[in-house]
């Protein structure tokens, strides 16, 4: 199983608990024999093999100059699709599926699946209703409708609590067999990952 991971986030840049989190999960993906490539934000760019075999593609944005966070990431997209597309065309077109972590890369990845036909995992860390306290500005409004898109377009969207499954059923009016929970607190967390990336992937499985 070929996958890549789209996070603005990973070691040694670290905002909050999701860069570790990928981190670990990446390694134990990799170490259940998983070919992961993580695409991801540094303004030290390039590509580097970890030891654990992971491909970690670190992109810029090319505009320097911007007005708030949601101009930063959008420019930012064509920069994480570009990346993620050579490394679909390097492995002979033989991707399996993307995990996108959080909202931001959400356009990349649904340019992804439309483009080239990888299907992708929307994985919840946070939802904007919840982020912002004005819910109804034009400003929070457009990032709501970025998760929607990703919510609408993903093959399955993996939350980690059954709390956060029902604020992105009650807020989004997402189908609830759409949503997969996964505790990290889980002993088995990492087997209902492959479980559930084997169910994107079409069945196949990691060893």
């Amino acid at each position: 199983m070929r996958v890549i991971i789209l996070t603005w986030e990973y070691p040694p840049r670290v905002v909050g608990k999701l860069s570790e989190y990928v981190k670990t999960l990446s390694t134990q993906l990799a170490t259940s024999n998983v070919e992961v490539n993580v695409v991801t934000y540094d303004t030290a760019t390039g590509s580097v093999k970890e030891p654990t075999g992971i491909q970690i593609v670190r992109v810029s944005n090319p505009v320097l100059t911007h007005i708030g966070l949601l101009t930063w990431v959008l420019t930012l997209n064509q920069e994480v699709e570009r990346a993620a597309a050579n490394i679909y065309y390097q492995a002979k077109k033989q991707i399996d599926l993307l995990d996108v972590f959080d909202w931001h890369f959400i356009s990349a990845a649904v340019t992804l699946k439309n483009g080239l036909g990888i299907p992708f995992i929307y994985s919840v860390e946070s939802l904007e209703n919840h982020r912002s306290l004005a819910a109804n500005t034009p400003y929070t409004m457009a990032i709501r409708s970025i998760e929607w898109l990703g919510f609408y377009e993903a093959e399955k969207i993996s939350v980690k609590s059954e709390w956060m499954r029902d604020e992105v059923i009650n807020i989004y009016k997402v189908p609830k067999e759409k949503i997969v929970v996964i505790s990290t607190t889980s002993n088995s967390w990492i087997k209902e990952i492959l479980k559930l990336y084997s169910s994107v992937a079409g069945g196949l499985k990691a060893k």
